[in-house]
């Protein structure tokens, strides 16, 4: 049976156990980077995997590796250890974050697992822990370290607007990359039936053909196959035209909906500013909320001064109530 002092004393140990995975889940960015102690996580955490970048790069210099060899590899260790804290916490305080589908204890963890960044995260360590289980190429081991680059895009704000326009796109990027691919297969077969008869030994297959197709495609032309019939350099010419207008349309939809992205990013916040500013002065709340959207939006403080300055037409905005600009403070 328990007694109402057992029950309290519950009640108490549950209440710090939720408010230590929250306090974690806030330092980790988990509500946005205003906090100066989460600031102070992210310059280190950001420092960290740099200085990992740069050490496995100097790695890759026999000179420097006989001599920093140790130095190299302690602070490895460092960093692994100090990843894999990161990793299993942010899985831990997976259940904080503001979606419905992630508020199960079990299942909300499993897929957080599964998201873009939580891989990224999972990348950055599993190519340390692999040593102790299979045989592997030191040097491969070093390559695959410089995959910890990737978590930095956790950091960057442009990164996150290029992801959300990856999926935004995603419809077309994927027709282009189709339509690219039947162009490179029909592409190499004509050039493999043009040039076989006359070099077998270049133009062995349609997949050597296929080799030939995208580097002239891409316009890099290396010369390692050049077409010597006449037909052959004709349907040379006509596929680097091609692959000109090919290359350039993922460039276009991706710069269009990058623009976009922004657009309608700080039209949202604009939104945000118009509904505050109806409710009368700006008080500390309607701050802490326009901030709060601003960091949720990955837009720059000078970003959204400007839009509480200026708004959409270009025009100072003043608040209705008191007629002062509204990104200053209240009197």
């Amino acid at each position: 049976m328990i007694t109402p002092s057992g029950s309290k004393s519950s009640r108490t140990r549950l209440s710090s156990y939720l408010r230590a995975r929250r306090r974690v889940y806030h330092m980790l960015g988990g509500e946005g980077h205003t906090d100066p102690w989460v600031k102070l996580v992210d310059y280190a955490l950001v420092t960290l995997i740099s200085v990992n970048c740069v050490f496995s790069i100097l790695e890759s210099v026999e000179d420097l590796a006989i001599v920093h060899g140790h130095i190299f590899h302690a602070f490895d260790h460092l960093s692994v250890a100090a990843f894999s804290v990161e990793y299993v916490l942010r899985v831990w305080t997976a259940v904080e974050i503001g979606q419905p589908r992630y508020r199960h204890p079990l299942w909300g963890r499993l897929r957080f697992v599964f998201t873009p960044m939580a891989i990224v995260d999972l990348v950055a360590i599993v190519p340390f822990y692999l040593g102790f289980f299979v045989e592997v190429d030191l040097r491969a081991m070093r390559v695959l370290r410089l995959l910890r680059v990737f978590k930095l895009t956790r950091y960057s704000q442009a990164m996150g607007i290029m992801i959300d326009v990856m999926r935004q796109e995603a419809k077309s990027i994927s027709t282009m990359l189709f339509i690219f691919l039947v162009i490179l297969i029909f592409v190499s077969s004509l050039m493999y039936m043009l040039e076989h008869p006359r070099q077998p030994e270049v133009f062995a297959d349609i997949p050597s053909a296929m080799w030939w197709a995208v580097v002239t495609m891409t316009t890099l032309g290396y010369g390692d196959m050049v077409p010597q019939t006449a037909l052959g350099r004709i349907l040379g010419g006509c596929t680097a035209l091609i692959g000109v207008g090919v290359i350039a349309l993922p460039a276009g939809v991706l710069a269009s909906g990058f623009s976009e992205q922004l657009r309608r990013r700080r039209q949202e916040y604009l939104e945000t500013v118009d509904k505050v500013i109806q409710e009368g002065p700006l008080r500390p709340r309607e701050k802490r909320l326009l901030e709060a959207t601003r960091i949720a939006l990955d837009l720059s403080p000078e970003e959204a001064e400007n839009i509480l300055k200026y708004g959409a037409s270009g025009v100072q905005l003043h608040c209705p109530h008191c007629g002062e600009l509204i990104h200053r403070n209240p009197p």
